[in-house]
């Protein structure tokens, strides 16, 4: 089932964010991610605005390869660089519809 990995990131240093932007979308690739997007082009239509300062989707072919991914060792610095230097906020969405209506999305599990 496919996946969908969704960082919110509120940059406090950046200066680990040119080296993770030249080489995490590689990572994550060798993982079968695919960056679907990495904007800081954020504009909230409803709701409270928040203060992150980038939002990246990346979408996975399942659960196993997100966290594949997240967990390996050649991300591993990358992911303490940006820990260190962000408020950070990693969620993983499938692509189910809960309410089960829509006819292109699975039903939850």
């Amino acid at each position: 089932m496919t996946v969908f990995l969704i960082a919110e990131v509120k940059v406090t240093d950046d200066a680990w964010v040119p080296e993770y932007a030249a080489a995490v979308h590689d990572i994550a690739a060798k993982h079968n991610g695919r960056y679907l997007s990495r904007s800081g082009n954020i504009e909230t239509l409803e709701g409270d605005q928040t203060d992150e300062t980038l939002i990246a989707l990346i979408q996975f072919p399942n659960r196993d390869d997100a966290m594949s991914f997240v967990n390996c060792e050649e991300y591993a610095p990358f992911g303490k660089a940006r820990q260190e230097g962000s408020v950070s906020h990693f969620r993983l969405i499938d692509d189910t519809d809960i309410a089960g209506a829509i006819s292109y999305l699975a039903k939850p599990v």
